[in-house]
């Protein structure tokens, strides 16, 4: 045998070009990529790992170049995944100081991937492996010591200086996705009270930097907002009162009064409210936010004016903010030049006019003063001299000017400042995703409503309670223009690219607003072919997966709206339309509302009629019972939509066997659905039976078995005048006779349907019915073969004249 395809010199070999400086780069990369593939398959892995490759690989990114890094990162992320015992040994070869220090580098991709590979070997150690290892298992793969190594490490990065802004993203990252707990029934909590020990100070560090002032942190766009999403979700897995106190007590101690401690109680308030709240309220914070406010220094007023936005964010507890803050912020806002101020202090101002939601009558401000805002915010927003930081702000503060119907429909037909925003929306600094996404929920009016139960809003007139009023251009024919005004604009993008944000900013709250928004647009039929064509389809699924229950249900609904009418190759391109079924099949649950029980059965019909794989696929997803549960449904347009579901996925093996097996009703409703009176409903169980008594001998007698009428209700198929229908009648009267039962054939021509056949056999050629006429001179052919009639031209001379 020759050595090139001896697999280990195979792997030797791509090392040998890999860590040839002289090599051509084309070569290299090739090999590169080779690598990455290999590593992926676990016979590759493992063929890699035994070859000296976790030493070569470290040789590689010994070289220092970022692609290099990148392959052999990526290499290791292949050969960690899924599997403890590897993981666990290639933890210890390369060590986890040497990760953290490449994670560390000022380089995106390689900060990323390092990222990855550390959750490859979080997930294979906590129990994302399921192999067997028997009985040494225990001594051999205690990955705790390892975990609580990683975990040190990760809080040591946190506030490092030495540490790049995408790395220390990254870290916060993989604290925020594996530090609390995923499921609160999950009693251990230990990794939380662990991290708040040792790491809540240097989280509280980076939320206190403020990058205008020397000798900061390295940050992105992004730290310091990741950071806050932390200290929530920290604070959210505490169990009792005393850990809270204690989580309280620590950030209390951490405050010292400086600017960074205003910067801090900010971070505080973007994360654990409660937290930051209690702090502003302490003896002299508010007195030295109003001191900077008051200070000549652009960067001590800016962090105040910030801090006190982000205190007025709960209308309870912004009272104290209004009577305190209002006068601040009008003050500040007449009298700065500083643009970047101004804006600032804007934002506060509609904060706080907004207090009121979108009830027309609770107006913070005089009349028109909330339109003069916005335009402002939009003039900000469109100019792009200024820094991105401060336009952001601008779309800040529309997020809460847009509660009031005249400031959106202003917004929506202001086309410069949506594409504006939707730009911004697709930038790096991903800590406006929130906001935009509020001000797409206000513009398409999806936020939750009440129900306004009218014999309530009476009894509140009466008692003279305050009632909220519906503005004029919050009905409906208002809220289809803005739809229709957005998808123009080019809304679908920019929710496509905010989907992927590969980041914990990407809250499952955010999640929620992006999939309402997306069922908002996906409304009408006419719209949703746009909504694919710029990548709508695709970016549905990932929120249908994760998130909040009500974001996956919405998301669903807007997936099954789409996969129902468009060419499912097209919407989910590749593999993706595999992942498009279980959220579908979710929407058939009994508790969710009729509609998106309709819209999931049309979209599975669809689905069902394009492959077998994807048939299959269904049946694997458990669709059967409730789609058989549907087609009892008292609801004429579910039980048809059921129906026709059902006739798609019948040329699947395993739904024909349902069919076979005794001790049910399921072939008797179709038959007894082929008697209804609705047209489709009878196209639809008439295809499935001749379908089904095609594939089965024994379905064919089993159908004249399961109900008297079936006779009476096949003849009615066949004089049906609906040329598909009878059609479809005909074929099932064919595989009747085509079958081994001499009985039931003798039974069928002996009955009327023989004058049946006759006719319609006899009748001339016409293309409207010719399926229909065919099918009919098939059967006589087939009787006369069973010499149950005789041949065709007696038969003709009998009966001509």
């Amino acid at each position: 045998m020759s050595t090139t395809f001896s697999t280990d010199s195979r792997v030797q070999n791509m090392f040998d070009i890999l860590l040839d400086d002289e090599m051509e780069k084309d070569k290299r990369e090739k090999a590169a990529n080779n690598l990455i593939v290999l590593s992926r398959e676990d016979a590759g892995a493992e063929r890699i790992f035994q070859n000296n490759g976790v030493p070569l690989l470290l040789n590689m990114i010994e070289t220092g170049k970022p692609e290099m890094i990148l392959a052999a990162i990526r290499t290791l992320s292949g050969m960690c995944t899924g599997h403890k015992a590897r993981a666990m040994a290639i933890v210890n070869m390369v060590g986890v100081d040497k990760m953290c220090s490449i994670m560390a580098v000022d380089n995106e991709e390689v900060a990323l991937a390092t990222c990855n590979l550390f959750q490859c070997i979080n997930d294979s150690l906590t129990g994302g492996d399921k192999r067997e290892y028997g009985k040494e298992e225990a001594l051999v793969l205690d990955a705790s010591k390892d975990l609580k190594t990683i975990l040190l490490s990760l809080l040591e990065m946190v506030a490092n200086k030495k540490v790049s802004g995408h790395g220390r993203d990254q870290a916060l990252n993989l604290l925020s996705k594996n530090v609390p707990r995923k499921n609160k029934k999950d009693q251990d909590h230990s990794r939380t009270l662990f991290t708040i020990d040792h790491g809540l100070k240097k989280i509280l560090k980076v939320c206190g930097q403020v990058s205008e002032l020397p000798d900061q942190l390295p940050l992105t766009d992004n730290t310091q907002l990741i950071a806050s999403v932390l200290l929530n979700k920290l604070y959210d897995d505490l169990k009792c009162d005393p850990e809270r106190d204690n989580f309280r007590d620590i950030c209390d101690q951490y405050i010292k009064y400086t600017i960074h401690a205003i910067n801090t109680i900010s971070g505080l308030l973007q994360g654990p409210f409660d937290v930051g709240n209690a702090l502003v309220g302490h003896q002299g914070i508010i007195e030295m936010m109003v001191a900077l406010c008051a200070s000549e220094r652009e960067v001590d007023q800016m962090v105040a004016v910030e801090a006190l936005i982000h205190s007025s964010s709960k209308m309870s507890r912004a009272s104290f903010i209004v009577t305190n803050g209002v006068s601040l912020l009008k003050d500040i806002y007449k009298k700065t030049k500083n643009e970047r101020i101004k804006i600032r202090a804007l934002v506060g101002l509609c904060k706080l006019g907004s207090a009121g939601g979108d009830d027309y009558s609770l107006r913070q401000f005089a009349e028109g003063s909330t339109e003069k805002l916005a335009k402002q915010c939009r003039k900000w927003l469109c100019n792009p001299q200024i820094d991105t930081k401060t336009r952001n702000w601008a779309i800040e503060g529309l997020a809460y000017l847009t509660n009031d119907a005249d400031v959106k429909d202003d917004f929506v037909e202001d086309e410069i400042a949506m594409k504006a925003m939707f730009e911004l929306a697709k930038s790096k600094d991903k800590t406006i995703l929130y906001s935009v996404a509020c001000i797409l929920v206000n513009c398409t009016n999806s936020y939750e409503k009440k129900e306004i139960i009218p014999e309530l809003v009476q009894l509140a007139k009466f008692s003279k309670q305050h009632v909220p009023e519906q503005h004029p251009k919050d009905k409906k024919d208002f809220i289809d223009q803005r739809v229709k005004r957005l998808l123009k604009a080019g809304v679908t993008s920019a929710l496509a690219v905010m989907v992927k944000a590969d980041s914990s900013i990407l809250t499952d709250q955010t999640k929620e607003l992006l999939s309402r928004v997306f069922l908002a647009l996906s409304q009408d039929p006419k719209d949703r072919g746009i909504i694919v064509a710029q990548g709508g389809g695709k970016a549905l699924i990932p929120l249908a997966l994760e998130g909040t229950e009500a974001g996956k249900v919405k998301a669903s609904h807007a997936l099954a709206k789409i996969a129902s009418i468009s060419n499912p190759e097209i919407a989910f391109p590749g593999e993706r339309v595999y992942e498009v079924v279980r959220p579908l099949v979710s929407l058939l649950q009994t508790d969710r509302d009729g509609m998106q029980n309709y819209e999931a059965l049309r979209s599975l019909t669809n689905l069902a009629g394009f492959s077998e794989k994807l048939r299959v696929k269904i049946v694997k997803e458990k669709a059967l019972p409730e789609i058989e549960n549907y087609m009892f449904e008292e609801n004429d347009q579910i039980r048809q939509a059921a129906t026709e579901c059902m006739c798609n996925l019948v040329t699947c093996k395993a739904v024909q066997d349902r069919y076979l097996q005794d001790g049910n009703d399921k072939l008797k409703l179709l038959v007894l659905l082929c008697g209804e009176d609705d047209d489709n409903l009878q196209s639809a169980a008439a295809g499935a039976l001749a379908m089904l008594t095609a594939a089965h001998e024994k379905l064919c007698t089993k159908l004249t078995n399961v109900t008297t009428q079936w006779l009476e209700i096949l003849q009615r198929l066949c004089i049906h005048t609906n040329p598909s229908i009878q059609h479809r009648g005909l074929v099932i009267v064919y595989n009747l006779l085509n079958s081994d039962n001499s009985e039931l054939s003798k039974k069928l021509i002996e009955s009327e349907m023989l004058e049946i056949l006759s006719v319609i056999g006899k009748a001339a050629d016409n293309p409207k019915r010719q399926d229909a006429i065919d099918a009919a001179r098939m059967c006589l052919v087939k009787a006369m073969d069973l010499g149950l009639i005789k041949p065709f031209s007696t038969l003709q001379d009998g009966t001509g004249g």
